[in-house]
């Protein structure tokens, strides 16, 4: 487990940090988000699909629980389990089934914490009361398979 810290001035930064983000993931890769509303998880978000030509289809899956994207053979679901109570209701919409199957991008996924793979990059956004536009990003790795993945991403500190 690592952990880093990326400060963003305002959305165009926190888009800008989800594509680079975005350039180094894979299938079976799997991204959690947590935050306040408001706080950014929806611009990161919105960059991911942008790094991938998809930012056209964006929308919140609040109602829907998940939305799924496919472009040039990439799957991407991006999840909301905010109206989950817990990580059996994720299981019995087969959930744990989309993991294998593109990347993961998971609003909330505190709440399902405890099915996710041992491998899996949380990211909680945390306002700055200071200046309403900045954004701090606590990011962890769980696991060993993110070890490298923060490396070349500026502003990224290790702490």
């Amino acid at each position: 487990m690592k952990n880093y810290i990326y400060t963003s001035y305002g959305e165009d930064c926190t888009i800008n940090f989800a594509k680079h983000l975005a350039s180094k993931l894979h299938k079976k890769d799997i991204i959690v988000l947590s935050g306040e509303l408001g706080s950014g998880k929806t611009k990161f978000t919105q960059g991911i699909l942008e790094y991938f030509d998809l930012s056209d289809e964006i929308s919140s899956p609040t109602f829907t629980i998940v939305n799924e994207y496919a472009k040039n053979g990439i799957n991407i679901y991006h999840f909301d389990v905010y109206r989950l109570s817990d990580s059996s209701e994720f299981y019995e919409i087969g959930g744990e089934e989309y993991f294998d199957n593109g990347i993961c991008i998971i609003e909330w996924g505190e709440i399902i914490e405890d099915v996710l793979p041992d491998d899996y990059i949380k990211i909680s956004f945390e306002r700055d009361f200071t200046n309403e536009n900045t954004r701090i990003l606590n990011i962890t790795t769980f696991g060993n398979k993110y070890d490298d993945i923060f490396s070349n991403i500026d502003g990224i500190v290790e702490k």
